[in-house]
């Protein structure tokens, strides 16, 4: 299996946005896990949340379809009820397998004016297939409690709109992550000006693929890697 970070940059325009990642998604081979910037369809656009929303469900069946092949995770800006929520996705086999609102909301970006948090008992382990998967969703990396929460993780993803101000902030947090947790990690970061870009497929060594001029970074998936680290320097992961 073929790991893929794609590093995209965001237009204001939802349609010509979400034409590149099917574009990509396509490009990909089969059974490839792809994971796409946070929020790349319509950024964060809090000026027309609402549209950004129906945006974001019209785009689900695009996605489920092109999903029957591979595996796919973003954020969408997603309305419940009254309120709004940063909301990852993952997609496999045409079928939405999990959810998960954004809990730690950065304050910088005034996320808390805009978007309900999410629920903590949401960021753990998901199956999808035989892999173990989570997830963190930009800020959120910061936070190594929560790394505690996806022990045993085969994959952690990292989607992303981290500025470049702190390029190196990111690079070290999903590089120590993989470390840590001796597991695979996806990191995608928006291209966007302002943004780190930095994305990278980075091994349960901490081996890093890593180049800011590509729109994707692509790694084959060893499994073979993770039981071998847990094995050879065993921290309590099983």
């Amino acid at each position: 299996m073929e790991l893929v970070a794609l590093q995209l940059k965001t237009s204001k325009n939802f349609t010509k946005n979400l034409q590149k990642l099917v574009k990509h998604i396509k490009n990909q081979e089969e059974n490839s896990f792809i994971l796409a910037p946070e929020l790349f369809l319509t950024g964060y656009s809090y000026d027309k949340l609402e549209e950004a929303s129906k945006f974001s469900q019209k785009a689900l069946k695009t996605l489920k379809f092109l999903s029957n092949e591979k595996t796919i995770a973003l954020t969408l800006t997603v309305k419940e009820n009254d309120n709004y929520l940063n909301m990852l996705h993952i997609f496999y086999k045409g079928k939405i397998i999990h959810t998960q609102a954004k809990h730690k909301l950065f304050t910088l970006n005034e996320e808390q004016k805009f978007f309900k948090k999410g629920d903590l008992k949401d960021i753990k382990p998901i199956k999808c297939d035989t892999l173990k998967v989570g997830s963190l969703i930009c800020f959120e990396l910061r936070f190594i409690e929560l790394w505690e929460r996806l022990k045993g993780c085969d994959i952690i993803l990292v989607p992303a709109m981290w500025g470049k101000l702190r390029k190196s902030n990111y690079e070290a947090l999903c590089q120590a992550l993989a470390v840590a947790n001796q597991c695979y990690v996806i990191a995608s970061d928006s291209s966007n000006e302002n943004m780190a870009k930095s994305s990278s497929i980075i091994t349960p060594f901490g081996e890093v693929v890593k180049n800011d001029t590509k729109k994707a970074i692509k790694a084959l998936f060893d499994p073979k890697e993770i039981k071998k680290m847990r094995r050879y320097l065993p921290v309590g992961i099983k």
